[in-house]
């Protein structure tokens, strides 16, 4: 069986979320031994009757061996929590996603993401800002998230492509059913320029209740949320709820309090989100002017002896800089400065309390330094 299949069964089945999979995680050690595990074993592990039931009938029911298959022909790649290329801003929300399908490619620029959003009804007003603050972002090297949707969504991602820039598509359905249906051309371009993700198994129709949990994966994979207009019940305000409760920044852009599409907007300005008037401001508040350089950087000076021995003691888990110190066996002043000059190039980045993670596509900087020895 290959070795994402058990994620991949698990994803199939209703009632095991991130929680609960974490928990079985936990227990069995494995994926796999946990997939196989009999009706005592997953009650032993704390999976309550119901979602046992609902294991044991699609189980029984899945030809996994067929679905990998089919994945692997539709050429969808499956992230799991074990991928180091898995987001590393979405695996560091409350309760992430086991698994994703990507169809495209996530790359490290991706770590420099903001989402745009904002309704389907969107004003000429909505339309131009949506445009030039699209246009902004990926002329500073920022990857522009959004959710595909009619108005807003699809001209981000349409202004994105056309700078030419890269942008992400987070869907309500599997990656290789577009909806709506009349952006299956843009979809089609967002793969070139960027990707297409859902955490819904390939071959999942569209439905209304798929939509809200999946806007928690736009937030999750930008540094700041973006909403351009919403109305009152707007799906764009849900994405910023769960960007405030994974603590990242929510912008509003101002509205005329006569407009049914900035209510939400405006709204969401009285509740403390940061009123958007000039797009510099952005950039100032998430101190992303830097995002162009890092990637000259990375490029630019490949990593040291030093550096290699900091990266190999890091991992996408945050760690105390006297631990580094210790399992790198540098003395601190030395891992500092280290520290800090390999978080200007975007190797590595501080998450608070000088604890530090790795940025993903470190290991081909340690490769070329080797060969350059």
């Amino acid at each position: 069986m290959n070795s994402k299949a058990s994620w991949v069964g698990f994803n199939h089945v209703k009632g095991i979320g991130s929680v609960r999979f974490r928990a079985l995680l936990d227990y069995f050690g494995d994926a796999e031994i946990a997939w196989q595990a009999p009706a005592d074993g997953l009650k032993a592990a704390g999976l309550p009757q119901r979602a046992i039931e609902n294991l044991l009938r699609i189980r029984n029911s899945l030809d996994l061996d067929a679905i990998m298959t089919r994945i692997e022909k539709q050429k969808i790649l499956i992230l799991t929590w074990n991928d180091s290329n898995y987001p590393a801003y979405l695996k560091q929300i409350d309760q992430p996603p086991p698994v994703i399908y990507v169809k495209g490619e996530i790359s490290a620029r991706d770590d420099w993401a903001v989402a745009v959003v904002g309704t389907r009804r969107v004003t000429a007003y909505g339309r131009q800002v949506a445009a030039e603050l699209s246009r902004f972002l990926v002329q500073n090297g920022i990857t522009v998230v959004s959710g595909l949707a009619r108005g807003v969504d699809s001209i981000a991602h349409e202004t994105s492509l056309s700078v030419p820039g890269r942008t992400l598509a987070v869907l309500g359905c599997g990656v290789d059913r577009i909806y709506p249906p009349e952006n299956n051309f843009l979809a089609e371009k967002i793969v070139e320029n960027g990707a297409l993700i859902s955490d819904y198994a390939p071959g999942t129709p569209p439905d209304a209740a798929n939509f809200p949990p999946r806007n928690r994966i736009i937030a999750g994979l930008s540094r700041a949320t973006i909403v351009i207009e919403a109305g009152q019940e707007s799906g764009a305000l849900i994405t910023a709820a769960f960007a405030v409760d994974q603590g990242r920044d929510v912008f509003a852009v101002p509205g005329s309090i006569y407009a049914p599409q900035s209510k939400g907007t405006n709204r969401l300005i009285q509740q403390g989100a940061i009123p958007l008037i000039d797009y510099s401001q952005l950039l100032e508040c998430l101190n992303i002017q830097q995002a162009p350089q890092q990637q000259v950087l990375r490029l630019a000076f490949p990593a040291n002896e030093i550096e290699a021995d900091i990266l190999n003691s890091l991992s996408l888990e945050p760690l105390h800089i006297d631990e580094i110190g210790q399992k790198s066996g540098l003395p601190i002043n030395q891992v500092s400065a280290t520290l800090a000059m390999m978080e200007l190039k975007g190797m590595v980045r501080q998450v608070g309390g000088m604890n530090y993670v790795l940025v993903r596509e470190n290991n081909s900087l340690i490769y070329r330094a080797s060969q350059n020895d």
